[in-house]
């Protein structure tokens, strides 16, 4: 008795790709993996802010991981030297050591970049 077994390569293919295949099972747990590291390494509240989700790319499916935290983008860049001025009061009050403070203007010094999201890509690979 002989048994004839014919493969059809794209349609192989389209099954391993498709919605609830392989494919996107294992997408998907690579993806939550990475998306748990950059929670971790996320600075303060901001992986709260972090979701994902799995979208139909040119060239199949993609996993995205997504921050959108208000400030998200200046610490993934870090910012300059710069002045803070008050905008709806006349100074700025802030806490100093345990004392109250009140001025017209900070010089803020800036912050190193923290590319956190990149830093979890590369942890969860």
């Amino acid at each position: 008795m002989s048994v004839q077994v014919t493969i059809n390569q794209g349609r192989l293919g389209r099954l391993l790709r498709a919605r609830g295949g392989i494919a996107e099972r294992v997408l998907r747990r690579r993806t939550d993996r990475v998306a748990g590291i950059a929670r971790v390494e996320a600075p303060g509240s901001m992986g709260d802010y972090i979701s994902t989700r799995i979208e139909d790319g040119p060239r199949g499916l993609v996993g995205v991981v997504e921050c959108d935290h208000p400030a998200v983008r200046f610490v993934l860049d870090g910012t300059r030297p710069h002045v803070i001025r008050p905008r709806r009061a006349s100074a700025l009050r802030f806490e100093l050591g345990g004392r109250t403070v009140f001025a017209k203007r900070v010089n803020h010094p800036g912050t190193r970049a923290n590319n956190f999201l990149a830093r979890a890509l590369r942890l969860g690979r």
